[in-house]
């Protein structure tokens, strides 16, 4: 069976699964609105999964406490974990099923076997603030019945039945469920695989074969990590590279339940959780002085940073000590704020695929955050290629997205250069559309784009229907100065205005040449300017160097407009065809 065959398997397996817990929420109807639900579904969902991974080893754990007891030993952790044989554990005589047994005190029951958990659990608990979905389940008398619904056999969730890769599923596909009851901002919450496995083997593809021969020992991060799903999905394929890779996983979330669902899911797949930090990574940095060997991110885009404002401008002013050095985007945009925070963590040999929508591609005038923050990247020789994405790829989105390649350590015959690929047609219809998502990556469509990514050439790339075009350029030609162009005011007897002895400019004649890097100044000048106004001159303290990545213009395609007289057949055979069926109605 091949991966695609296999991953469409596991979908199934998966949609069912969470299909089955998602219509748990029929016992919650009018206690809570529809998008009410994931504020129940999910962290029983984690609860419940926790309880049915640690049932094997329940009793051990309970002989194990009971002797430290006996003992005096106060300090437990080390080998309650040994014990459980996770890195988490629960001290509580009671089971999710076994609080049934008790419908008169089941809230107090629920409350005391969730802080038996360790204190991993608990934290990831009330991160969803899951204690006053207690209160409210009790007080309207559907408290028994959704933890009778999660105890049954079809919502077991133990480790033999269910992976920690397929929870990692489970868990986002609930989430998406979640989130549709939302007018969510646009990719708010998580990552369609597809996306994330194109991300991934763009990543791993300079490195494969060294990882191959010499093994994978390494560290990965995602700066806006969602659910964690990209994480995942990056550790899937270095395992595939190497089945003993040693992958040490690091992530920064705001949203506190996606924080949540990120870590119970590290906890269960035996990683070390206290890496999955909570928190806004613009102004409240977790991982400060880390740098890694992956970065993976889809950052949020359109998203305004005024919350942040006073803590982004103060990282500014501390220079190259900081994060955002190069400059500062518009306020009501963070995504290139994220894409610094990307740079300034990864390693020296390090490499990273962030996804962003068009606007930092050309917005911002030449010496605005925007395009000082291009430059930044073109000028250190450190962006690799841009891939445009089919549009209706996402859930919550239907816009143009691009994937940025990102490294410190081109190869030497890729310095220099950038590779544009325009992946625009890429894509399989899907048959049913989830949200915004019409299209998807296949297997064949990823093989593609990798295989125009790894030429690094110009070239059109095809297999079947699939079309994947690329174009390298010189960083220099993203370059360009803005220059003022002055014309002299001039004199009512027609001599110029002169001033210290020099020409006068006329304001209400002023204006502006973006001049290409590559061109020389005065040539241009001297083609197309002073042909048609000879005494004019370029006021060199007004100029400015500017950045833009003019994506679209490079693919551009001119398509001859029709001749008029085919036009005109056209509407001949539209009105032949109008009188036609007019006829028809009225029966003539």
């Amino acid at each position: 069976m091949s991966t695609e065959e296999l991953a469409k398997q596991t979908a199934v397996n998966v949609q069912e699964k969470a299909n089955l817990i998602w219509a748990i929420a029929d016992k919650i109807v009018g206690v809570y609105k529809p998008h009410e639900y994931g504020n129940v579904i999910l962290p029983m969902c984690v609860i419940k999964r926790f309880n049915d991974v640690l049932a094997a080893t329940k009793q051990a754990v309970l002989d194990m406490n009971a002797q430290l007891d006996e003992r005096g030993i106060i300090v437990k952790d080390g080998f309650l974990k040994k014990a459980s044989g996770y890195d988490f554990y629960n001290t509580s005589r009671f089971t999710l099923e076994g609080l049934l047994g008790d419908a008169e005190n089941i809230a107090d029951n629920l409350r005391s076997y969730l802080n038996h958990f360790s204190a991993n659990v608990i934290d990831i608990i009330e991160n969803f603030d899951f204690d006053k979905e207690i209160s409210k389940m009790d007080d309207n008398g559907v408290l028994y019945n959704v933890v009778q619904e999660f105890s049954s056999k079809k919502a077991y969730m133990g480790l033999d039945a269910v992976t920690a890769v397929d929870m990692g599923y489970i868990f986002e596909e609930l989430v998406r469920k979640f989130s549709e009851s939302y007018d969510e901002h646009a990719g708010a919450h998580f990552t369609a695989r597809d996306i994330i496995y194109l991300m991934a083997e763009l990543l791993v593809a300079p490195d494969r074969e060294q990882m191959r021969r010499e093994g994978v020992t390494t560290t990965i991060y995602d700066m806006a990590m969602g659910t964690s799903q990209m994480l995942d999905c990056l550790s899937e394929k270095l395992i595939e590279i190497d089945p003993d890779a040693h992958i040490t996983e690091f992530g920064q979330e705001l949203n506190a339940q996606t924080y949540a669902i990120a870590k119970a899911n590290m906890l269960i797949k035996g990683g070390n959780a206290e890496n999955m930090k909570k928190g806004n990574t613009l102004s409240d940095d977790k991982f400060g002085g880390f740098t890694f060997d992956y970065i993976i991110s889809n950052p949020p885009f359109g998203i305004e940073w005024k919350n942040e404002k006073a803590a982004v401008e103060a990282e500014h002013k501390l220079g190259e000590a900081g994060r955002f050095a190069p400059g500062l985007p518009a306020i009501g945009d963070s995504q290139q704020l994220f894409m610094l925070n990307g740079i300034a963590k990864l390693k020296d040999t390090g490499r990273m695929a962030i996804i962003q929508n068009g606007s930092p591609l050309f917005k911002g005038d030449a010496g605005s955050g925007e395009s000082n923050i291009r430059g930044y990247l073109l000028e250190n020789d450190w962006l690799e290629a841009i891939v445009q994405m089919p549009n209706d790829l996402f859930y919550n989105t239907g816009i143009a997205t691009y994937v940025w390649l990102v490294t410190k350590d081109k190869a030497p015959e890729r310095m220099g250069k950038v590779l544009l690929i325009d992946a625009s047609k890429c894509f399989e219809k899907r048959r049913k559309s989830l949200g915004n998502k019409r299209n998807e990556f296949t297997d064949a469509c990823i093989d593609l784009i990798t295989r125009a990514y790894s030429a690094f050439a110009d070239g059109v790339y095809t297999d079947g229907d699939l079309t994947v075009e690329a174009r390298l350029k010189d960083n220099e030609d993203f370059k360009f100065t803005k220059v003022v162009v002055e014309t002299p005011l001039y004199n009512p007897d027609g001599t110029p205005a002169l001033k210290r002895g020099k020409p006068q400019p006329d304001t209400a004649k002023r204006d502006t040449e973006v001049i290409p890097c590559k061109q020389d100044i005065d040539d241009y000048m001297a083609r197309n300017v002073l042909p048609y106004n000879p005494d004019a001159w370029i006021d060199e303290k007004k100029s400015k160097v500017g950045y833009e990545i003019p994506f679209t213009r490079e693919f551009y395609k001119y398509v001859a407009p029709r001749k008029s007289e085919d036009i005109f057949a056209h509407l001949q055979q539209l009105e032949q065809q109008e009188q036609e069926l007019i006829a028809k109605i009225l029966g003539r």
